[in-house]
């Protein structure tokens, strides 16, 4: 299968990814998808560069408008040398504690107590599935703040919450949230319209500043074995990540399969169905972007990007 287009992917972006989700990217995404001029500015950045969430974080970072296209292509064009370089330079680290919601079902149900190992971490936000409430329909788990909400189909909710004793993250550029420069660009990451994904960024980076995870700067196949290593005796190892993989060269995504599978304990990917392979897939429930949940390889539920929705079919 050809790759896409620039103008492809931001088109598609805008129509299954933004659509119903955030009107203002939704806009923005089919507006550049036509833009001859940025298209053109962006097909000079490496292909792993040039995706919507990472141009439009870099420009909200930078505190331009995103809200209103024409004004998005005039900052965009006037201020490109200073925008690639951010590009070049940050990755979409979206650490969104609302995929604790889909993550939380698998880990309850693994035998306890567990070793948290998240690759591609970012500030390690998804390392405190145990700390956060949720609220699947009408039935709540936990309590205090954030209240992680997942329209959840197919399933019944999980009773308990996992026991975690230890919490590691593997990154190649780790965010610290006692840092405010590291919470801004996280902040820039959330779509405009998402009041409520700030509010929990920002009650979920309090709960990280408390006890904060050990979080290792590395390369998710060099460094993984030896933080694995790490993980306490007598608690089994949870290998996991979410929307992480798709930034990763396939080839080097293969070999992260090949050493994740022969580390002790278990493995949960959340990622893009074209991310990774399996043997076969039901149809997802729309037309919507969705993540395929997995554990050991072996496929579960269709999942939304942001842990806003799941439904398991396995």
């Amino acid at each position: 299968m050809m790759a896409m287009t620039t103008a492809e992917e931001y088109a598609e972006f805008g129509a299954r990814e933004a659509r119903g989700v955030s009107p203002a990217y939704e806009r923005l995404a089919l507006a550049v998808s036509r833009d001859e001029e940025v298209l053109a500015l962006l097909d000079g950045l490496p292909a792993s560069k040039r995706q919507p969430n990472l141009l439009f974080g870099v420009v909200r970072f930078l505190g331009g408008p995103v809200e209103d296209p024409a004004g998005f292509h005039e900052f965009t064009v006037a201020n490109w040398p200073v925008i690639a370089a951010e590009m070049r330079a940050r990755a979409t680290q979206t650490n969104e504690a609302g995929r604790c919601a889909v993550l939380l079902p698998v880990l309850a149900a693994l035998p306890q107590p567990l070793a948290l190992l998240e690759v591609g971490a970012s500030a390690g936000l998804c390392l405190y599935p145990d700390r956060y409430a949720y609220r699947y329909g009408d039935h709540l788990v936990g309590s205090g703040e954030p209240v992680l909400e997942c329209a959840a189909t197919g399933m019944a909710p999980p009773g308990s919450f996992p026991s975690v004793v230890w919490r590691a993250g593997l990154d190649l550029n780790p965010l610290d949230v006692t840092d405010p420069a590291d919470v801004a660009w996280l902040d820039a990451l959330i779509w405009p319209e998402h009041a409520h994904r700030r509010a929990r960024l920002r009650a979920a980076a309090a709960i990280g500043a408390v006890e904060p995870p050990l979080l290792v700067r590395g390369d998710v196949v060099d460094d993984l074995p030896a933080l694995a290593a790490k993980a306490p005796e007598g608690a089994t190892l949870v290998v996991f990540h979410t929307s992480v993989m798709y930034q990763v060269p396939a080839p080097r995504r293969q070999a992260f399969v090949e050493v994740v599978r022969d580390l002790p304990g278990h493995w949960i990917a959340n990622e893009a169905p074209g991310v990774l392979s399996y043997d076969r897939l039901p149809a997802p429930p729309d037309g919507a972007l969705y993540n395929v949940l997995a554990l050991d390889g072996t496929p579960l539920a269709w999942t939304r990007s942001h842990g806003q929705a799941m439904s398991w079919f396995a």
